[in-house]
């Protein structure tokens, strides 16, 4: 098993790059955790293992957080270090491994709620653990987590909805929604992207926007400076988010994605505003 620097390297992710603003202190137990969460989300998606090996791997590491692994290798040793180090609830973790473990079979979200409570374990965790190795104090800073949590989540099940389709027929927005612009699971099967498709698009990009707004409306002051890996992450998918809806929603037939000119500008802007 690679540590964790390795990991974090190999990663295209925007997560992994808004991390670099931060101390290198700071820097080396986000790497971790970093490479803790995308260790887990591939073993969630290795197709070339059946769910059922999949799941046991999950929940050696579930055990392993909470009653000690038996022969830690690298990277668990790295995490539980981290861990104790930095005073992270055990909880949260572990809920991000329960999150990863609903994604091993098909899934479905019969309404907005249901996906919520996926949501919270697969982003929010992140966030509230997040917030901890970013050195955040105001507690303020947890309600920022979960709402740009939320936002960052459901822009990415939108820009993703025809790439989990294909990878298991995996639906991630809520069947309630889908019902209410009368578009079915048989029209994303056949990439119908009709009007009906860009009207639940834009309903749920609306819902993305309004936490994207509850985020930036209760953003504490006093971690501000704390939080800006943070804000680089809500600027980067707010930007996608914004891209989506201009092209009209084309999701079934490409890819968002930020370009890394603009990444690299919004981590520009962020450092030199923390410098003035």
């Amino acid at each position: 098993m690679p540590n964790a620097s390795e990991i974090t390297r190999r990663a295209k992710s925007n997560l992994a790059f808004a991390l670099r603003i931060l101390p290198r202190e700071r820097r080396d137990d986000a790497e971790v955790f970093y490479a803790f969460c995308r260790t887990m989300d591939d073993l969630a998606d290795d197709a070339t293992l059946p769910a059922n090996q999949r799941d046991d791997l999950l929940v050696s590491w579930k055990t392993g957080l909470e009653s000690g692994f038996q022969k830690p290798d690298a990277l668990q040793q790295q995490v539980l270090e981290m861990r104790d180090r930095c005073g992270i609830p055990t909880e949260l973790m572990t809920a991000i491994i329960d999150g990863c473990r609903m994604d091993l079979q098909p899934r479905r979200f019969q309404t907005w709620d249901d996906l919520s409570d996926y949501i919270w374990k697969v982003a929010c965790a992140v966030g509230l653990v997040s917030i901890r190795l970013f050195g955040c104090t105001d507690p303020a800073s947890e309600d920022y987590a979960v709402a740009l949590g939320r936002a960052l989540q459901l822009t990415n099940i939108l820009r993703d909805i025809r790439e989990d389709f294909d990878n298991g027929g995996r639906i991630y927005l809520p069947l309630d929604d889908l019902a209410r612009f009368g578009y079915s699971e048989e029209d994303l099967s056949k990439r119908v992207g009709d009007g009906r498709l860009q009207e639940l698009m834009a309903y749920e990009a609306e819902r993305a926007e309004g936490y994207f707004r509850e985020a930036a409306g209760i953003l504490p002051t006093q971690d501000k400076n704390a939080l800006t890996p943070a804000r680089i992450m809500a600027e980067i998918y707010h930007h996608l988010l914004t891209a989506m809806r201009s092209d009209g929603f084309k999701v079934l037939e490409k890819r968002y994605s930020v370009s890394r000119s603009r990444k690299l500008a919004i981590l520009s802007k962020h450092l030199i505003a923390g410098r003035l």
